[in-house]
């Protein structure tokens, strides 16, 4: 709640020393922080049919609104081919996390094929990213059964995400080989890279406050010239850095650590936190190089996942939860 509310005030301060517009942020925020009190109730309660029914809600909004928001589609792979294939992955990854937390061997082979099912959705709507991302936590899933100490997984996600992350900034500084840089630029769009160097340009010009939130569109020369405009730079991580500077940027990594973390500390079985954690690491990736986490829709569903593996069932006593938390190497403090 400490990062959450950080990152609502700090947006509030950059918006009112820049004059910019912080809805968008607190929506997010107050997006997440709800989905995630939602898991938190619901996987305590019913912890296998609550992952179920997220599953089949979110595959179902992908299907019957394939656009998540209103207005324009963006041309892909800009826009909202990002929201799609990230609403799918958590999709996917609810469904193995409910597999996972149940005893019914019937009941894991039903859920596991709904997030095949996913996948298969996924590649019939024309979203490849989302197919790769479905498949890899269907098996990352089905792996992490071998896998007894969570840390360890976990701190590889984080680095994952952040090599993802830092990719996007060798890119734009051109510290990749031309032949690499080359490839990138063709799979990104030359567009998308255009649009991380004005929001590299931005943030040099205040690197502590940036400019603003919601100021990217009218400052970017390269946003402005977009048909039609949507005003961001296509990357979480740009973004925040344009629009709110360093300290923005740290806020938006530092809820990303809290989540690997509580998924580290959750007393949910190791393989429903792990593959929580290779969904919501799924997500990180697909918005470092896109703008899914604009989408409500997105936001709700990474917060609704983090709630449903970190959530403590009420009917287990805490001598069993410790000794269910130890068989799995790990610890966790009641």
């Amino acid at each position: 709640m400490a990062i959450l509310g950080a990152c609502a005030a700090w947006s509030l301060i950059t918006a009112t020393a820049r004059d910019g517009r912080p809805e968008g942020v607190l929506l997010a925020v107050l997006a997440v922080a709800a989905g995630h009190a939602v898991g938190r109730i619901f996987g305590a309660l019913l912890p296998v049919a609550a992952p179920c029914a997220a599953a089949l809600a979110g595959t179902a909004l992908t299907v019957a609104v394939p656009h998540l928001a209103p207005g324009p589609r963006i041309t892909a792979p800009l826009g909202h081919a990002g929201a799609t294939a990230a609403l799918l992955a958590l999709s996917a990854g609810a469904a193995c996390c409910g597999a996972w937390a149940s005893r019914v061997p019937a009941a894991r082979l039903a859920l596991r094929l709904i997030a095949a099912g996913v996948a298969v959705t996924a590649a019939v709507l024309g979203s490849v990213a989302g197919c790769v991302a479905c498949a890899a936590v269907l098996l990352c899933s089905l792996a992490a059964g071998r896998v007894r100490g969570r840390g360890a997984a976990l701190a590889g996600l984080g680095l994952a995400a952040a090599l993802v992350t830092g990719l996007t900034w060798a890119v734009v500084e051109r510290f990749v080989p031309d032949g690499l840089a080359a490839s990138l630029e063709g799979r990104l769009t030359s567009h998308r890279v255009r649009l991380w160097g004005d929001a590299l340009e931005l943030l040099r010009q205040d690197a502590l406050l940036g400019v603003g939130p919601g100021r990217f569109g009218d400052l970017s020369a390269t946003a402005v010239q977009a048909s039609p405009p949507d005003g961001r730079p296509h990357s979480a991580a740009w973004q925040q850095a344009a629009e709110q500077g360093i300290v923005g940027l740290a806020l938006l990594g530092a809820a990303f650590g809290w989540v690997l973390y509580a998924l580290w500390r959750s007393p949910r079985p190791t393989p429903v936190a792990l593959t929580a954690g290779v969904a919501l690491t799924g997500l990180a990736a697909i918005a470092a190089v896109g703008n899914a986490l604009s989408f409500t829709a997105v936001t709700v569903g990474a917060g609704l996942l983090a709630g449903l593996a970190t959530a403590r069932p009420p009917a287990e006593e805490p001598s069993e939860r410790a000794a269910g938390v130890r068989s799995h190497g790990d610890r966790f403090t009641p």
